[in-house]
């Protein structure tokens, strides 16, 4: 019977054996990508593009494993708002997600097939000029920065070794570069591979014993509040509604684009989203159930860490360290993923033009991003959530409805007007959340008011081009 919080200070030798394991399977699948970079290199033939993207050679398998793994890094981030909201974590975290997947796939990926662009802002440069790359380039980046894994490695090690949250920030960033840099794309897609399996087992695992062990929906009604089975969990609609905004950016999240843009298919692109979301539903099923098993358990511990805590108590030796390793794998192959997506952004959309090899240059640029990464968790440490909300908003509010309406209206959005729309969009953004505002419109987030302004600045200038037009034909 589980019923207090206790420090990790040891675990079975074979629990360590297991985690163990994990960890060298995960090592040898990277090196694996990174044997086959070298294959490419010393036949003269490695570019940019198989360093980045593979080759476009990422088949259906691969698709699926590296876009579920890639999606879950703040895994402690989901269980403080399952342990606070309940329910309304798969409302925010996971239906609004799976709405935005699927117009993904089946109105986007088309779209951005025929661009055959590298990256987000490459792609952005095609669709409206080489000033929209650079403003895009500069939300991808703070957006794609790993600040909540980062933390969440942090976490980890601390939970698991007892060192510092800072200390194990840096350890476990600087070793995720490092394979990272390695091999590139291929050894971020076969640690991944790896990942994907342990993740998806470890979080199953939780669930099954923990219905086994309590018992099921009667026994979570009697011992939590009856707000975690609401669709809010306490909070107003707008605050609920505005994680639907957020999740339509996936329509431009640049690991979605990445994917997209690596697949040898567009028939893989598609078929890889919707098996994804048939997982991320079932996945996100279980890290709900787990998490509200923590909190009916462990109802005094601390949000972020007693899902944790509660899963290495209730399971048996040698599964504590599976489940161990798969919450590293979960955070890892998150972590990996937006390293080296954020490096790209540096290098290659960024400094591209200040370096003649873009390899080289991307590597330095992963370890550059960590130390971002590090000093931005430093700062903004407070919540998962509030992190998500803010990186999040901004990157949505500034830069999905001049690209949606440029897959809409191919050439209707000029250069200047999409760099003017989201600057503006940010500008407007900062200064509602930095002054005063009455009472009656707290409750109005800035990314509503980022998307308004986006949205006017873009329609305002849009129709004054078409008058223009109307008075030259009166003419």
């Amino acid at each position: 019977m589980v019923n207090e919080l206790k420090t990790i200070t040891f675990f079975h030798w074979t629990d360590w054996a297991v985690f163990a394991g994990v960890l060298v399977l995960t090592a040898a699948a990277a090196v694996y990508g990174n044997l086959r970079l070298k294959r490419k290199k010393n036949s003269g033939e490695m570019t940019p593009l198989d360093y980045l993207l593979m080759g476009r050679q990422l088949t259906l398998p691969l698709f699926v494993a590296t876009l579920v793994a890639t999606w879950y890094g703040g895994i402690f981030g989901v269980n403080e708002i399952t342990f606070n909201y309940g329910i309304y974590n798969f409302v925010t975290q996971g239906f609004f997600w799976y709405v935005a997947y699927l117009i993904f796939a089946f109105f986007v990926a088309k779209r951005i097939v025929r661009y055959n662009s590298l990256t987000l802002p490459d792609l952005t440069e095609k669709m409206f000029g080489p000033q929209s790359a650079k403003v895009a380039a500069f939300f991808t980046l703070f957006y794609i920065t790993p600040v909540a894994y980062v933390l969440s490695l942090g976490l980890f090690l601390h939970m698991v070794f007892g060192i510092g949250v800072l200390s194990g920030m840096i350890l476990g960033t600087v070793f995720t570069c490092l394979y990272t840099a390695w091999g590139g794309f291929r050894s971020v897609v076969f640690s991944d591979l790896v990942q994907f399996f342990v993740m998806c087992g470890a979080v199953l695992l939780v669930v099954l014993f923990s219905v086994h062990t309590f018992g099921g929906l009667t026994f979570l009604k009697t011992h939590l509040p009856a707000s975690h089975f609401t669709l809010t969990g306490g909070n107003s609609w707008l605050n609920t509604l505005i994680w639907g905004f957020i999740a339509l950016s996936t329509l431009i999240d640049p690991s979605f684009y990445q994917r997209c843009f690596a697949a040898k298919s567009p028939s893989v692109v598609k078929k890889g989203i919707l098996i994804s979301t048939a997982i991320w539903f079932l996945f996100d099923i279980c890290t709900t159930v787990g998490s509200l098993y923590a909190r009916a358990i462990l109802p005094n511990a601390e949000p972020r860490q007693a899902y944790f805590f509660y899963a290495i108590q209730l399971l048996p030796v040698g599964l504590r360290g599976f489940f161990v390793a798969g919450i590293l794998a979960i955070i890892l192959s998150t972590l990996n993923s937006f390293l080296f997506i954020a490096s790209n952004t540096l290098s290659y959309d960024l400094l591209r033009k200040r370096f003649n090899n873009v390899v080289f240059s991307n590597r330095i640029a992963i370890f550059a991003i960590g130390v971002l990464a590090i000093l931005l968790a430093q700062i903004l440490h407070e919540s998962f959530k509030e992190i998500w909300l803010i990186l999040g908003s901004y990157f949505s509010a500034c830069l999905l409805v001049p690209i949606l309406l440029g897959y809409l209206y191919p050439g209707h959005i000029s250069d200047r007007l999409f760099v003017v729309s989201s600057l503006i969009s940010a500008l407007a953004m900062t200064l509602w959340q930095i002054f005063p505002r009455p009472e009656m419109l707290e409750v109005l987030e800035p990314f509503y008011i980022g998307v308004m302004v986006s949205s006017i600045v873009l329609i305002f200038c849009r129709r004054r081009k078409q008058d223009a037009s109307a008075n030259i034909i009166d003419r």
